[in-house]
């Protein structure tokens, strides 16, 4: 389904200073003044290097609205309105200080079931961080009713936007009231409802609409992994006794930011016995000849696509214990093991009750998932291990182009270190395609 051509067609972008003709690779301006943030020259020539195939970004912020008014027209809502960052970078591929937006909500995404759409950005920025979008056809301010900026006028704020919203319900939606919400502070729910719009479960929509990727999200996330590997290999390349945690985690970082990625969801990375149990973020600890040194990723790379894979190597030149070789190999085979369950058709519940399962010493330090979706961030679905399947949360199967994760902890109650592997893959029309290339340690595998 196409979003009416109009919408496409009508909004003007108004040329900056310094802007030209000229086009990068992935079909956005070749300004080097642009505001549109994006991947640098750096990534650009590890890539044709690579011989990876880059986005097409236009198509990609078609194919991603038209993903999401499907949504909305097969639940027969008028509308959704969209507060978390991410959903906003999905409908509109518009950023402004994400991590700062993730706890306070200044922006605000409306799309409609014809694909009209709006946002709300941070006051006096007009269109400057929109207009290299020709999807979004208003950039507005006023979407703030949280207490910080607020103060005793939020529960006012909220009822003056609600009112804006019901406007646009009536202009565009005739006399559907039904409106999907994703998330939204106390204050807004009560006056969108006092205003009689039915609010609907708007993460619901986005999720099921971020699952299935297209062909040039597929490229994006192939292009966002290939640097994150990049940035990794570095990381394990400096590491060394003596260094502490977070100056070796410092360096993933840098190498994610140097190739135009944005920011990473957690720091997790320990070494030693730091790494049992796991979920211990990088701190002061100073790393020791022969330690277990491991990392999850977690990092937004690229295009705002997230490369999320998990790996552990000796620190050193000692060798490794006998007990460090068989935790990791343990995981190693689990991952192994279950990435090769990923295909077309393949229920969740199957992905739950199949594949490698743990043994009984692993199980009380379990990882939280089996297996998960990525796009943006960790993404819906989650796989759960057979102790805590829900019956009827996670009733769907896998459908090509969704984007998943297998992933293990395998420490036990008691241990000294454990060890934790994550792999990346592509579900295809027959089968998988494993993204993740980077190697395992050899000295550890044995």
């Amino acid at each position: 389904m196409n979003v009416e051509p109009s919408y496409a067609a009508t909004r003007k972008i108004n040329p900056r200073p310094g802007q030209t003709a000229a086009l990068k690779p992935d079909g956005t301006p070749d300004d080097k003044d642009r505001v549109e943030i994006g991947p640098t020259p750096l990534a650009f020539a590890e890539w044709a290097e690579a011989g990876l195939e880059i986005p097409h970004l236009p198509t990609m912020r078609q194919c991603r609205l038209d993903r999401l008014v499907k949504m909305l027209r097969e639940r027969d809502y008028g509308a959704i309105l969209m507060f978390d960052p991410l959903n906003i970078r999905y409908a509109s591929d518009t950023t402004n200080m994400q991590i700062w937006t993730m706890h306070d909500p200044f922006r605000a995404c409306f799309v409609t079931a014809d694909g009209y759409m709006i946002m709300w950005d941070f006051i006096g920025l007009d269109d400057l961080l929109t207009a290299h979008n020709p999807l979004v056809r208003e950039t507005r301010g006023g979407a703030s009713f949280f207490y910080f900026i607020n103060g005793d006028k939020t529960r006012e704020d909220a009822a003056t936007f609600a009112g804006e919203i019901d406007s646009l319900m009536r202009e565009h939606c005739g006399g559907n009231r039904r409106l999907a919400v994703d998330k939204i502070m106390v204050h807004g729910l009560r006056a969108l409802e006092n205003l009689g719009i039915e609010v609907m479960e708007g993460e619901e929509v986005t999720e099921k609409a971020r699952v299935v990727k297209g062909p040039d999200e597929l490229k994006a996330l192939r292009c966002a992994m290939y640097s994150c590997e990049a940035a990794l290999a570095e990381m394990e390349r400096v590491s060394a006794p003596g260094m502490t945690e977070a100056e070796v985690w410092s360096v993933l970082h840098a190498e994610n930011i140097k190739r135009g990625g944005e920011w990473i969801e957690t720091r997790l990375l320990s070494s030693g016995p730091r790494t049992n149990p796991w979920f211990q973020e990088a701190g002061p600890r100073i790393i020791q000849n022969g330690d277990i040194l491991g990392v999850d990723t977690d990092l937004v790379g690229p295009y705002g696509m997230c490369a999320d894979m998990s790996r552990a190597w000796l620190v050193g030149d000692k060798k490794p214990t006998d007990e460090q070789k068989r935790l990791f190999n343990v995981a190693h085979e689990h991952v192994a093991t279950n990435v090769q369950q990923f295909a077309p058709g393949v229920s969740f519940k199957e992905l739950t009750f199949g594949g490698h399962q743990l043994p009984e010493e692993f199980i009380d330090r379990r990882y939280g998932c089996k297996m998960h979706g990525v796009g943006l961030c960790d993404e819906w679905p989650a796989i759960l291990y057979p102790y805590d399947w829900r019956e009827g949360a996670f009733d769907y199967a896998l459908e090509p182009g969704m984007v998943m994760t297998a992933e293990v902890y395998i420490g036990a109650v008691g241990g000294r270190e454990g060890i934790k592997p994550e792999d990346q893959v592509i579900i295809t029309e027959d089968g998988m395609e494993n993204m993740t290339r980077y190697p395992f340690d050899e000295r550890l595998l044995g």
